[in-house]
């Protein structure tokens, strides 16, 4: 059966889970190659750790690592979506995030494409996941 929703009702990203072998590592990539900020770190009495990062001042969607634990998650590091794109980001200045994902040695695995509205590259994080960098012209 088919429905609609209200014109009304709301729907926001929260985050994308992204599974790492360390939460500090994983965060000083996303740091020093793309101004990541911790947007919440936390330790439950549990052991867990949740810690989540965004691009922006004050943001509410962003990434939320998640520490491989067993030898099934462990193995998915880094091939969480088997050689497609695991995300894209957006920016207003593809050049100096290119610039800087180079210092960083980011493995650029598209480097830049120009289209009509838009200019684009893909990179690896240091696990290998394959993100996609847009700069989108008005």
């Amino acid at each position: 059966m088919e429905t609609a929703l209200q014109q009304d009702v709301k729907i926001t990203l929260g985050r994308v889970v992204v599974l790492v072998d360390d939460y500090d590592e994983a965060f000083n990539f996303y740091k020093n190659a793309l101004n990541a900020r911790k947007i919440f770190d936390q330790v439950l009495p549990d052991g867990q750790r949740y810690l989540h990062i965004g691009f922006e001042e004050n943001a509410t969607s962003g990434i939320w690592f998640l520490q491989a634990s067993t030898p099934g998650e462990k193995s998915r590091v880094g091939k969480q979506t088997e050689g497609q794109p695991l995300f894209v980001l957006y920016t207003n200045a593809l050049e100096p995030v290119h610039l800087q994902l180079q210092a960083c040695a980011a493995r650029i695995v598209k480097p830049p494409v120009v289209g009509d509205d838009f200019t684009f590259l893909q990179f690896q994080d240091l696990y290998g996941n394959e993100i996609v960098l847009v700069q989108s012209r008005p």
